[in-house]
């Protein structure tokens, strides 16, 4: 079965061809990242601009793989090579899920094509059966994005049970108003780590101690708001002694929000994966593509008999290839005149 999948949540725009839920035969991704950069942030009304026209020539990237040299229109082309139409419904920007669904619905329309809605903070985690198809279920599935820091337990393929997540702030957005704050602009994530990557830890003589909120907690959520707080307030006191300015200060600030974030997120994972016994443990999500948290992972793991799975870091971003192997293994169809966009679509699946 051939799904094309199109995903426009946020501020990337992304279409692509996946075979059985597994075979990526084509993908394409536009971002306009780089425009959000002087606003210090994503601006919703940018964004959806964007995505507008981005959507259809990122589409057409995707198929253009398919039409073998023919020159045929891109409605021919997906009615001659597809099964059915994936789309990100939600949850995210009201305007850019608009662009997204919109469009898919305009498809499904003109070619006959089978349509299904997709949840993409679910998708995330089917990322990880794009490269392995050797999980062993029950498996415990931490998504962590930029907006999301969600723990699932998926005892196979199709059955997910949402088990805790971030009561406030996500894992993400820590990462992104923290690397603001040290002068890293929308570096986010990445720029942490490389800051984090500089400390000579051994030879540092600066100690800068954060908290780890709900680390030793009984649940199984998140919570990141306060941690963002003493991440000010430090900030601010090394600002009154002149201290903002150094490399050292700003690495070492970094690196200690590096542990603190990844240190919940291995301590609640684990706990998770010890009371379902779960034999596969899959990380998946931007922020799945820290190397400091995978390298936190390989080490517990080691005593537990659970298995790492992690997504090259092209597919823990937001992209249409996730979108289809969600929409392949667990999606469901929907009657296109009745799909909508939903920008605050639940993430807890009851049990």
């Amino acid at each position: 079965m051939r799904i094309l999948a199109i995903e426009t949540s946020c501020d990337e725009t992304a279409a692509a061809v996946v075979e059985d839920g597994v075979k990526v035969l084509s993908s394409a991704v536009a971002t306009s990242a780089a425009m959000h950069e002087k606003y210090g942030g994503i601006v919703p009304e940018v964004a959806s601009r964007e995505q507008l026209k981005c959507i259809i020539p990122t589409i057409e990237e995707a198929m253009k793989p398919h039409k073998n040299g023919v020159n045929v229109s891109v409605y021919q082309c997906i009615g001659d090579t597809i099964d059915a139409i994936a789309v990100t419904v939600g949850p995210g920007l009201i305007g850019s899920l608009l662009v997204g669904v919109e469009t898919a619905k305009t498809i499904a329309f003109v070619t006959g094509k089978l349509i299904i809605p997709v949840n993409h903070v679910l998708a995330h985690s089917y990322a990880n059966f794009l490269i392995n198809q050797q999980i062993q279920f029950p498996a415990i599935s931490l998504v962590v994005s930029g907006g999301h820091t969600e723990l699932y337990l998926m005892k196979n393929i199709k059955d997910l049970t949402w088990l805790g997540g971030t009561l406030d702030d996500a894992a993400g957005e820590a990462f992104d108003k923290t690397a603001r704050l040290l002068g890293f602009g929308n570096g986010g994530g990445a720029a942490i780590q490389e800051a984090s990557s500089q400390l000579k830890i051994e030879n540092c003589k600066l100690k800068i101690i954060l908290p780890r909120p709900m680390m030793h907690d009984d649940s199984l959520n998140f919570s990141f708001s306060g941690l963002k707080t003493a991440i000010l307030r430090e900030w601010k006191k090394l600002e009154l002694q002149g201290l903002t300015r150094s490399d050292l200060v700003i690495n070492a600030l970094a690196y200690e929000v590096q542990e603190a974030i990844t240190d919940v997120l291995v301590k609640k994972t684990l706990r998770a994966a010890q009371l379902h016994r779960a034999k596969s443990l899959l990380l998946s999500g931007g922020v799945a593509a820290n190397l400091r948290l995978r390298e936190k992972f390989s080490t517990k793991l080691e005593t537990l008999n659970s298995k790492l799975f992690v997504p090259p870091a092209a597919l823990c971003t937001d992209n249409a290839v996730t979108i289809a192997a969600y929409a392949y293994f667990k999606g469901k169809q929907g009657d296109w005149h009745t799909i909508t966009a939903v920008p605050d679509l639940s993430v807890e699946i009851p049990i």
